[in-house]
């Protein structure tokens, strides 16, 4: 792994961590388009350089979240924690589910559909305020974003559309989603690196401070653009492109 490659992978992570399209899928997929193996310390190498992601989460959010304190660590703390129990069950498990193919590309493929189709019956019943999360409905997106653990899958697009199935706004959502990730992140950053922080103490840390970095910059631009796209549009397009990857990646996989 060169610093070229940690620049491209951290850029690809900024890019689709906040986007219903799956980093996760798409890091697998540039790791492989750029012929890095698959080993321990680039696996840890994708799951830490999220860190970088959060990071431009808060830098853009720590004002919102800090004059209602009490609400966001009450709210996210039941969101969040259906996540950890299962998370904390099916680690090893899921682990060893990336870099399957065919697992990312029918999630993709199916995810994708399942945007579009959900986009078709939408209808907000609640006004665009993050308040309008109650518990009741935060536990509920919890358990929603705890399938996105799958490859494929999208923790953006799994708690999104699960908020907006519940009658939350597409702006409610986005923003839940962002500051969601701060918790779910940071705990799977954590626990990764107990489970191996070996390889990755033995490994580059250039590379990971390089692809931390990459990842920041390229989040806090995606996260601007976002908040300003969802204000017009609606996920349709992301949808498409989904479904587009998916049969790619699922037409490689069987092909080759």
């Amino acid at each position: 792994m060169t610093i070229l490659h940690a620049i491209i992978l951290g850029i690809v992570e900024g890019l689709t961590e906040f986007l219903p399209i799956s980093s996760t899928a798409h890091l697998d997929l540039s790791r492989q388009l750029l012929g890095l193996a698959e080993d321990e310390f680039i696996l840890s190498f994708e799951i830490i350089i999220q860190l970088g992601a959060i990071l431009a989460v808060l830098t853009l959010f720590w004002a919102k979240i800090w004059r209602n304190l009490t609400y966001y660590f009450q709210t996210l703390s039941l969101a969040f924690l259906p996540t950890a129990l299962i998370g904390f069950l099916v680690y090893g498990f899921i682990k060893s589910l990336l870099g399957n193919n065919l697992v990312a590309g029918l999630s993709l493929l199916l995810g994708g559909v399942i945007i579009i189709y959900l986009e078709q019956f939408y209808f907000k019943k609640n006004p665009p305020t993050l308040s309008s999360v109650s518990s009741t409905k935060a536990w509920q997106i919890g358990l929603f974003q705890a399938i996105s653990m799958i490859p494929g899958v999208s923790r953006a697009g799994a708690t999104i559309m699960s908020g907006m199935s519940l009658g939350l706004s597409r702006q409610t959502m986005v923003e839940f989603s962002f500051l969601l990730a701060i918790p779910t992140m940071l705990a799977a950053t954590g626990y990764d690196f107990l489970k191996n922080y070996q390889s990755i103490i033995n490994g580059n840390l250039t590379l990971l401070a390089i692809g931390f970095i990459s990842a920041f910059i390229s989040a806090l631009i995606v996260v601007k653009l976002f908040i300003k796209f969802v204000q017009k549009n609606d996920f349709t397009a992301f949808g498409i492109y989904r479904i587009i990857l998916g049969l790619i990646v699922v037409s490689v996989f069987f092909w080759s």
